[in-house]
Formats: structure tokens, sequence, C-alpha cells
């Protein structure tokens, strides 16, 4: 939809991104490009089946070959792990955490759980002595049935992870009782439908990669990583490897996509990080090749909802029950969060009185789950063609029986019956617009007009409300830190990270906005623990919001500091002042001014320049934290096509999008986000990942 807000010097604003210029002239410095004297190089001997029990592994032949310089098995690495277990989804069980967790060790033990498990791994002098060294190393397996799907899992009596009870990861019951069954029962239609959704892998354009060195003299431990939380990965090298957190340091420079992918540290990057802290002579760099990364990294999606809604004769919804089944292969990021949270979100743009919400995350001998854009949106397909289904069994218009449905502008604040609350949401709007756009009545005639020459048009809408800026638990809130250098240039550090959100162009825009200077004398600092704040990193939607928050915060203390400092050495109050362009001048008299740089070396060096009382320099903390546990953005997707009733070929004629996602920091980035995310979708949906 048209923003209603004006756009301000910078916010709002298309500004051309800043990290183009690099990036597209190939000057990224990605985790592959980063050379360190006497670097080794690391490959994985991978089990080539989905399960079975490791018998024997012979590396006596690998260990001959000249160039190699260490070799490590699961006897070798797994016994030295401290803990393994990521602080995004907090510590498990036994130490006090509610999150359950797959049996979690950098190498195959005993047996392997998936194809391209990594069962050794090899340090030599190149990739190439490593990878044939790998080919040397003979490993007898008995191979084991494998279990393959959530029902074979649930049914069978045999463990993914031998030693459990169950195959269940996590499971959320549907609620029961009389009071549901009566809702169900004395409803006047009741419908039933199953939905799937294929698996998918995340293909980010760099494939996960790992330099690490431990200086054995020092103590200190530095990584160099594809990933999107230096914070994460800084904990997690911790517990991992015993070493203090405050010599271990993180840093991810440019990544090549993450996609939720590369948040938390897999089993093969624990496997480096424990390798280079037994090894200890020298670096060690792991470049994830395309196969290893289609075969071993996690992946997205696979699950399935069933679904049933009780609806009036007018198609009215009374009610729905939801039950989400996710196969979350052996070792997933986390073990069944998506479940829960896409029951808490089902009822989205639309009036339920009741939804009972239900889960279970299963594990299988595949290759783990991770979130993957839009984790728990499967919600969304499911909802919309339930509610084509009801539409169509009951002879109402799909779009009519969501007017009838939809939350409006005077419902607002809404809260939903899973407790969410809605704000500022615009469903009803965005379906309106949408619609009006397309114009429905030329395209039915026109629909029409091709089914008697046998040609087949057909129109698809869909409304969703999707929530961003998760803030709970360690995502509450995101710091800032910013200070101002002597020449009046501005440097702010997040714990954010560069993988494609075009924060090196927004965060700076908020900053110049907020703080009244010119967007290139702003630098933001990402992807290094020795530099950024603690935080939680960049993916879940949250960085415009929550990091851009924290921006606009330390920008607004900075403002006020500069202001008072200005207004002192002018003879002038604070309130007569005004920033622009990097000059504080009191207010209708322009003669009276002060650049940033010649107020910055007054904080910085002439204490008797100050206001009474005023600390020395210009550095500032803050942070953010939203109101609410969510920032709710909502869209109306409408598309038309035409299929060969003779071959199934699809043809897209038209495909229209009204989205309401607030105050756009910079509608290009927004613009060009919205259409990748649409060629994602498109691609799951057509199974082509």
């Amino acid at each position: 939809m048209a923003s209603t807000i004006s756009a301000g010097r910078y916010v709002g604003q298309a500004v051309k991104r800043l990290e183009d210029p690099r990036l597209l002239s190939g000057h990224g410095r990605y985790v592959d490009d980063v050379q360190l004297p006497g670097m080794l190089h690391v490959a994985f001997v991978r089990s080539n089946v989905a399960r079975g029990t490791i018998v024997s592994i012979d590396t006596s032949a690998a260990l001959a070959l000249p160039g190699v310089r260490a070799i490590y098995t699961g006897a070798d690495l797994n016994p030295r792990v401290g803990m393994f277990w990521h602080t995004m989804m907090g510590p498990p069980p036994e130490l006090g955490g509610q999150t359950p967790y797959a049996p979690l060790t950098p190498l195959a033990g005993g047996d392997v759980r998936f194809v391209g498990d990594p069962i050794v791994l090899i340090i030599a002098e190149n990739r190439y002595i490593a990878e044939d060294a790998a080919d040397l190393v003979e490993v007898e397996i008995d191979v084991q049935q494998a279990i393959v799907g959530w029902e074979t899992a649930i049914d069978t009596d045999q463990r993914v992870h031998p030693g459990t009870t169950t195959n269940v990861g996590q499971e959320f019951p549907l609620p029961e009782g009389p009071e549901v069954d009566a809702l169900f029962a004395g409803a006047p239609h009741v419908f039933t439908r199953r939905f799937s959704q294929c698996r998918a892998t995340n293909v980010p354009m760099e494939p996960r990669g790992i330099i690490v060195h431990y200086d054995q003299y020092v103590g200190d431990l530095q990584i160099w990583a594809a990933t999107q939380s230096v914070s994460e990965w800084k904990a997690t090298s911790s517990r991992l490897t015993g070493v203090p957190e405050h010599r271990v340091k993180v840093v991810a420079n440019d990544v090549g996509g993450g996609f939720g992918q590369k948040m938390m540290m897999t089993r093969d990057e624990a496997a480096v990080v424990m390798a280079a802290h037994l090894f200890g002579e020298a670096p060690i760099k792991w470049t994830e090749d395309r196969r290893e990364s289609l075969m071993a990294a996690n992946q997205g999606r696979e699950e399935i909802i069933d679904v049933t809604f009780a609806v009036t004769d007018e198609g009215v919804l009374l009610g729905a029950k939801v039950f989400f089944w996710e196969d979350i292969g052996a070792y997933p990021a986390s073990a069944g969060s998506t479940a829960g949270m896409a029951g808490a979100v089902f009822p989205g743009p639309y009036k339920f009185p009741v939804v009972l919400p239900g889960g279970s995350s299963v594990y299988t001998n595949t290759v783990g789950k991770a979130a993957y854009r839009g984790p728990w949106m499967m919600e969304t397909v499911a909802r919309e063609q339930m509610m084509d289904h009801i539409a169509y069994e009951l002879g109402i218009d799909p779009i009519e029986i969501r007017r009838r449905n939809v939350i409006h502008a005077d419902d607002l604040p809404y809260t939903t019956c899973t407790t969410m609350v809605y704000d500022s949401v615009t469903p009803s709007e965005t379906l309106e617009q949408a619609l009006e756009m397309l114009d429905v009545a030329a395209f039915r005639t026109m629909q029409a007009d091709a089914r008697a020459e046998g040609r087949l048009l057909g129109m698809g809408v869909a409304i969703y409300i999707e929530p961003s800026a998760v803030a709970f638990g360690i995502l509450s809130s995101d710091q800032a830190i910013m200070r101002m250098d002597n020449s009046g240039k501005v440097i702010v550090a997040m714990s954010t990270g560069n993988h494609g959100q075009s924060l090196e162009t927004t965060i700076p825009q908020i900053v110049a906005e907020h703080l009244g200077c010119n967007i290139e004398d702003v630098l933001l600092v990402q992807g290094n623990t020795e530099s950024s704040p603690t935080g939680p990193g960049t993916g879940g939607s949250r960085s415009a919001v929550v990091a851009g928050g924290a921006a606009m915060n330390a920008a607004l203390k900075m403002k006020d500091k500069i202001v008072q400092i200005a207004a002192h050495m002018l003879e002038a109050s604070p309130d007569d002042m005004e920033v622009n362009a990097g000059v504080v001048s009191v207010k209708g008299t322009p003669a009276k001014a002060l650049p940033f740089a010649m107020i910055a070396p007054v904080a910085y060096q002439m204490p008797e320049m100050l206001p009474p009382g005023m600390e020395m320099g210009l550095e500032v903390t803050a942070r953010f934290q939203p109101a609410g546990q969510y920032t709710w953005s909502n869209a109306t997707h409408v598309c038309t096509v035409e299929i060969d009733p003779e071959t199934g070929m699809t043809k897209i004629l038209r495909y229209i999008v009204s989205e309401d996602c607030g105050r756009m920091v910079n509608p290009m980035v927004v613009e060009v986000r919205s259409l990748v995310a649409w060629c994602r979708g498109s691609a799951v949906c057509c199974s082509r990942t």
C-alpha cells in the first residue's frame, strides 16, 4: 500500500546501496577469500548411507599420504567437547533449560544418522590433498533400514538416536475436552483437509565456511566464519573448547546469504573448531563445496498440516483445529520451534473465535531442519487453501468468504484467539487494493471467454499477517555503540551481520536521519566480536526494527550531547538549536553555526569549553526493546495463471502484491527483497528447489 507517512531526508528514501560498489565489482571479502600464513585445509569423510552402525574406520593409508597433517574421528573429538548447545535456543533440560536437543557431537560416533553425516575430519596442506586423503579412508558400516518420514518415525520401535525413548523431538498436544467436541459437533459445517510442503534447500550463494586458529601459547581462539551471528558463535565455541569467552574472537566479513542456515553452529563447523583447538599448530580452513551444501547443510520446510474448520452456512468461521507435523531430520537447528509458532499465528488476518493448535516434531534419518525464509508460514498456505476449499464446498465466491471473516481497521487493536495482539495491521485494506488493481470483473470475463476456447485461466488470493522483530529471550533487544571521531564522522557498532539485508545502507540512513548528519559520514561496523556489542545477530526479520531502533536511540543520545556542547559554545539555549547536514546552528540565525568537525575536538580535547559537569568524549551506548513481542506486517497476494489442459504447463499472467510493512527505511530495498522472496516462494510452490 502507498505510505501515508512522509519521508525524511534519508529514512523513506530509495538510497542506493552503499555496499554495492564493493560487492558488485567482485571486491567482497568472504571466508574463502581469507588467506593466513601457514594455513591448512580440511576435508570430511561423510556417510553415504542414511542409517547404520560404524564397524571400523581405517585411516592408515590416508595418514601415510604426503601433506596430511592430522586425522580425527569421533573417538578423538567427541569426548573432548565441553558443552554443545546454542545460546539462541537456550540450554538443554539437564542444564535447567527448556529446549530439547538431539544428542549433538561434532562427528559421528558409533553410528551414522543421515547421508552426509561427518565421520572423519582430515587436515592437510591443501584441499586437494585433504580430498585425496578422504578417498583413502576406509569406513565399514553395518547398514540398517533408514527411518524416513514422520509416520514411519512415529510407528517404529527403532530410534534415529539410539538410547532415546522416542523419535519425537518436541510435542504440543492438541487441546481436547467436551467444549472442543461441542464446538465442532454443533457447527453447521465441518471440513477437514491435509496440506503438505516439500523440503527445500537454503542454497545460499556462499556455502558454509570457517577458519579457526588456536594460539596454544597465548590461549586465544580466533574464528572467521560465514555466520549470521558472531556472538552466538563466540559463546558456542567457548562452551565447546573450554577457552574462556573473552579469549574467543569471531569475525564475519561479507556473508553470501544465510536464510536461517547460518545462524547457529552446525556439527561440521563444531568439528573444525574442536580440531583446530586440539591441533593448535596452524590455522585450518574448511570451505563447504556445493555438493556438501546440498547434502549435509540444514534444510527447511518438510511439513504436513492437518486442518479442521467449523463454519456457518454463510462461511463465517466458528473455529479451527490445526496439527503440524514437522520432519526435523536427525540434527535440527532446533527441535520443533516452528510448529509452536505456526499454531500461534494461524488465525492470521481472520476473526477466528477459536483456534486449537498442536504439533509434533519428529526425528528421521535425513539432514536436519533449520529456519528458512518464513519458517512458520506454512500456516498461511494451509489456511488460505482451506478458505478456498470452504468457498467451493459452500458455493461462495472465495473473495467473498474472505471479506466475511477478515479483520478491519475498526477492529484494531485486535487480540486473536491465540493471544497475538495486532495494533496496526490492514488486511482488509490490502485485499481491496489488490483486487482493485486486478479488476476482478474484467478478469472473470476474460476467464469465461478463455474457457469457451478450451483454455483454463485461474485466480488465487492469499492474505497473511507476518510476525517480525521477535522480541523475547535473547531476541528481546539490540544494542548500538556509537562514536564520533575528531573529524566529526560517526562509527556505529552493531551485533548485526552482513548477508544481504542492506544494513550497510539502512542503518546509516537511520543514523543520519536522527543525528542530522550526511549518510556518507556514517560507518556501520558489524560482524566482529571485538568491536561489536553482544547480541543475537541478524535473522528472524528483526534487524530493521530492533537493531534500527537501537541505532536510532544512539543517534538521538549523540545528537543531544552535541547540541548541548554547541549551544554552550554559541552561548545559546539547547532548545534554540537545530541540526542539519552535520551542522548545529541557532534557529533563524544560520551565521551562528558549528559543524560537527569543530564540535568533536572540543569534546575530546578541550574540557574547559564543555558545559559544566559534562563528561568528555562523544561515545554513547543505546538499546532498543520493542513494546510487544512481535512487530506485524501484512499483505494480500493475487495471482492469475493460464494452465495448458493437455500438458499442465502453467504461465503466470499477473502477480499483484498489496503490502503494508509500515514506514519503509528504504523503499528500493523493500521492493527488491519482496521480489526475491516471491521468487523463492514460487520455486518452493513449484517444487523446484
